[in-house]
């Protein structure tokens, strides 16, 4: 099983100023930046699907109802929430319902809205099946 996620990156540069190049003489990004990029995530060798159903919660957390053409279902209904300056709370449920069973606890709770950040933003804590505990950060 397999799914892509988007990541901001930035070039890695060296005291200098320099960008730094890997082996192949491409350049090396790190995480944070303004430059997004597709990331894809993979089953491990293991056989655990815990990542790859984490990043694919987290693109549902940021799809739009009726965006994605194959589950017309997944996501939140964005453009009710903006007219109606509703937080989607009722789709946040929804979703963490249907993403409970890959994981052995899901929770996903509201951050408060602030002046400086009205945006509906969603901490997302899992614990995997190995018994590691993540927590992300979702912006609707």
């Amino acid at each position: 099983m397999r799914s892509f996620g988007r990541i901001n990156l930035s070039l890695v540069t060296d005291s200098s100023g320099n960008v730094v190049l890997d082996s192949n003489g491409n350049p090396v990004y790190a995480a944070g930046g303004n430059s997004t990029s597709w990331v894809e995530v993979e089953t491990d060798a293991n056989g655990n699907n815990d990542l790859v159903m984490l990043t694919t919660l987290c693109q549902v957390l940021r799809l739009n109802k009726n965006e994605s053409p194959f589950f017309a279902d997944w996501g939140i209904y964005a453009k009710g929430s903006i007219m109606q300056q509703v937080a989607p709370d009722s789709d946040m449920s929804a979703i963490q319902q249907q993403f409970a069973p890959s994981f052995a606890s899901l929770v996903i709770s509201k951050q408060p809205s602030t002046p400086q950040n009205p945006t509906p933003t969603y901490n997302v804590n899992v614990i995997t099946h190995q018994g590691v505990s993540l927590t992300v950060q979702v912006a609707s």
